[in-house]
Parts: C-alpha cells; structure tokens; sequence
C-alpha cells in the first residue's frame, strides 16, 4: 500500500504520459518500425506501469492503469501483421517480390505456352485446313495478306472515335481470362494447364500462319508493343493458378490444406493485381498504338517500342524492390 498517493502519482505520472504517447504513436503509424531502443524503451514503460497497478488501491487512477496496462500489453504481444496499402510501395517492391518468389510456377507456365506454340505451328504446316478450328476468330480467317492490304489501305481510320472503349473491352478480356487462368488453379492445376497451352497454341498458329505467309515483319510490328506484357500478364495469371495448385496438393507439406491455402492467400492477390495492372498497360497500347500500322507509325518504331517495353519489363521483375 502507498502511504503517499500524490506523490507516487507526481513521480510516476511523466512514465505513464511517455508510455501513452508512444502507444498514440504506434497506432497512427501502423508500418512504423521501432529500433531496438526504441522497442526497450516501450516495454521498460510497459513493466513500470504494470508495477505501479499493483501498487494503487481501488479507484479512478486504478483504472485508468488498467486500461493503460492492456492497451500496452496488446501493443506489444500483438501477432497479426498490420500493413497500410500504398499503391507505388506495392508496384515498386511487393509484386516484383512476390513474382520472383513463386518463378518456378512462372517458368512453368512459359514452358506450357511455349509448347502450345509448338504445337499450333506445326499443325498450322501439317494440315493449313485446320486453320478455321486453331483459330476461330473472324479477323483471323483471312490470309495474312489480304489482311495487311486492308490495314495499309484503312490506315488507322477504323479507330477513330473507339480508341477509348476498344482499350476497354481489351482490359476487360484480357483481365478475365488472366483471373479465369488463375481461378482454375483449384482444379489441381489441370484447368490452368490446359488454358495456357490453348493460349499458346493460338499464338503459335497466328504466328506460323503471318510467318509462312510472308509477313513477318507486320506480325511483330502489330504484336510486339503491346503482346510482351500482355503475354507476360496471362503467364503470372498460370503462375498464380500453380502456387495455387501446389498449396492443395501439397507435396511433403504437414500442416493442413487449409493453413497451406491461407499462407498462400496473399501472394495470389499480389500476382492477380499484378496482371491486371499489366493487362491494363497491355489494353492502352494495342488500342492508341498496336492498331496502327505504316504509313501511320513504321514498323520499325514499334518494334523497337516493343523491344524496350520487354528490357524494362524484365529489368523491372528480376531487381525492382532488391535490398542489400
């Protein structure tokens, strides 16, 4: 029992103002660090106040240490993570990060497509009949060369007035069949598996039949500037199918599927937000650029727009957001 009350409260009141302060602080600042002495510093208050509750007799000041206390003791056992979204940490750290942990399941998924082109290819050569069932896509029917006679006769006036509205049918396509690779993840993979060699089968037969047709050069000038990151975009979407797939098989792992999928739960939002942010670049520049071809914008500018485009990308995945 204190004999002298006012005077505990004069001595002890400044440690308990510090301690407040400090606990105001940290729940303004929610991604704050605090240093080794700083994290000292706030458990000597805690521990000073929590001896002082045991010192002081029912009452006003009791509780107000009481609430002190706990307030504290939440503070410092807390075990959740807390983060604060912020839009320009997340593009220039988080998803790089995210991307570079789970490149395995990327790999995989560009081994698929590569081999889907393969095969679009060189079933595109063996039978040029199954062109109409590789592809069933209106704008691919005709020959690579009455297609490109059109494009150099229209010279982009097909777009005018639907620039905006045709990017955004092409952001939400492309977006949807990113997340619908994604989503069949939790069929084991298989769904993913297939979506993606479909996809690179397309590609192989689209650009067997340019390449056979003696536009090579049109192919990649339309391609180029927006397909290395709308290619890329579809492939994180495959990457995150497999991370999904992996958390329910779960080879040699002992902790439950449950606990697997929530571990993984976060990494799949990063890569899904990912390939959305790069399906919407992808969407702007097939839309004000990709459709455009000579005399409009030369080949050789887009190309070689595409070319940087593709250097930046992957500089941008294998450094962005590296510590030393």
């Amino acid at each position: 029992m204190i004999l002298d009350l006012s005077r505990f409260v004069e001595t002890e009141r400044p440690h308990w103002t510090a301690l407040e302060r400090s606990l105001e602080w940290l729940e303004a600042n929610p991604e704050a660090r605090l240093s080794l002495s700083e994290a000292e510093n706030l458990h000597t208050l805690y521990q000073r106040a929590s001896a002082d509750l045991g010192r002081v007799p029912d009452g006003e000041l009791r509780r107000y240490l009481e609430w002190l206390v706990a307030r504290a003791y939440a503070e410092i056992h807390e075990a959740r993570e807390r983060k604060r979204f912020r839009p320009w940490r997340w593009v220039s750290e988080e998803y790089p990060r995210v991307f570079r942990k789970h490149l395995r399941a990327f790999q995989l998924a560009a081994v698929l497509t590569i081999g889907g082109v393969a095969f679009g290819a060189l079933a595109l050569r063996i039978d040029p009949e199954a062109k109409s069932v590789i592809m069933p896509f209106e704008g691919l029917q005709s020959s690579p060369g009455e297609r490109v006679a059109k494009e150099l006769a229209d010279q982009g006036r097909h777009m005018a007035g639907q620039k905006d509205r045709f990017s955004a049918e092409l952001m939400t396509h492309n977006t949807q069949v990113a997340l619908t690779t994604l989503a069949l993840g939790m069929t084991f993979g298989f769904g993913t598996l297939v979506m993606l060699f479909y996809n690179g089968v397309i590609l192989g037969a689209v650009a067997f039949d340019y390449i056979h047709g003696g536009q090579g050069v049109f192919l990649m000038g339309w391609l180029l500037p927006h397909g290395v990151i709308e290619i890329p975009a579809i492939l994180v979407g495959g990457q995150a199918g497999f991370v999904i797939a992996y958390a329910l098989i779960g080879w040699g792992s002992r902790i439950s599927r449950a606990e697997r999928l929530r571990r993984i739960s976060g990494d799949v939002v990063t890569l899904a937000g990912g390939a959305a942010m790069m399906l919407v670049w992808a969407g702007i520049v097939e839309s004000f650029l990709s459709q455009y071809h000579e005399p409009v914008i030369s080949y050789g500018t887009k190309i070689a727009f595409g070319l940087v485009e593709a250097a930046l990308l992957t500089f941008y995945l294998a450094f962005a957001g590296r510590r030393a």
